[in-house]
């Protein structure tokens, strides 16, 4: 499974953990994704999405959207 919006294509990121005393251990930031069924022309089509990405379609299009 790809760790990427569908949408709005926000995916993995690198960078790096820094403690008090500066030292530097690499890490991952991963986007908070979740399966959910949208409808997109009349279709009900799975997707992966980013919250943001759900809380806007919720304010955008006030329909139900199911998460599993």
């Amino acid at each position: 499974m790809a760790l990427k919006c569908e949408n709005c294509g926000k995916g993995v990121v690198h960078g790096n953990f820094v403690s008090h005393a500066k030292n530097r251990v690499k890490r991952t930031f991963k986007p908070n994704l979740q399966r959910a069924t949208i409808i997109v022309d009349g279709v009900k089509k799975r997707m992966l999405l980013c919250t943001d990405c759900l809380r806007l379609l919720k304010r955008k299009f006030q329909k139900p959207i199911t998460k599993k």
